[in-house]
């Protein structure tokens, strides 16, 4: 998958229109069909300035739950898309950038699942986003379609010293979930061999490369 270069946008309300002629592609795969059948309608688009990582997701659901309030909170429980990114090679060190619906995010890095070290806050501060729904939470309910933008500064990926995306070949998978919904689900964009549902499985990224 290659992640194309643009001009930089302005604030993250300003991405769906900057990425309207861009290629989407779908969060689609139901890696465990006999547990989680239910697959909600999910797409998302990438580019990058060379400073910035700009994502827009488009989500149609049942239903919509956003009850993490804060950044660093359980967003996973929420109506949540996920990006895991891998950026060096030849290291286990990898990235989860997780946003609820309200726009909420977890950001955080390590080897594994367990002792994942979160961003700082002024890292935390620099992802600007837009979401159709809102910043306040609320208790699940029907929403239908909403959409979620993300602004990430190069700085997102704090442990690994990067300046620029400009030519960056990484790994990565793209995610959307809802743990604690009445109909939870786990969806990915590249394949994962697991018995039960696991996003953090670096082994089964799939190659991204920013053009």
């Amino acid at each position: 998958m290659k992640i194309r270069r643009i001009n930089p946008i302005g604030s993250a309300a300003q991405i769906p229109a900057s990425l309207s002629q861009s290629e989407y592609h779908k969060i689609a795969i139901c890696n465990w069909p006999q547990d989680y059948p239910y697959a909600p309608a999910v797409e998302f688009a990438a580019a990058h300035s060379g400073s910035r990582l700009y994502l827009h997701y488009r989500v149609e659901e049942q239903s919509s739950r956003a009850a993490a309030a804060e950044d660093l909170g359980r967003v996973w429980e929420d109506s949540c898309v996920e990006f895991f990114c891998a950026p060096q090679s030849g290291s286990d060190r990898y990235y989860n950038i997780e946003c609820n619906c309200i726009g909420k995010v977890l950001l955080c890095c390590g080897e594994g699942r367990h002792e994942r070290r979160p961003a700082p806050k002024e890292v935390l501060q620099d992802i600007d986003r837009w979401t159709t729904l809102g910043g306040e939470p609320f208790d699940e309910k029907p929403c239908g379609l909403w959409e979620l933008a993300l602004s990430i500064p190069v700085q997102a990926f704090f442990e690994s010293g990067l300046e620029s995306f400009d030519g960056l070949k990484a790994r990565a998978n793209f995610y959307k979930c809802g743990d604690l919904l009445s109909t939870p689900h786990f969806l990915s964009f590249a394949p994962i061999a697991t018995a039960q549902p696991d996003f953090h499985r670096p082994e089964f990224f799939t190659s991204i490369e920013f053009e």
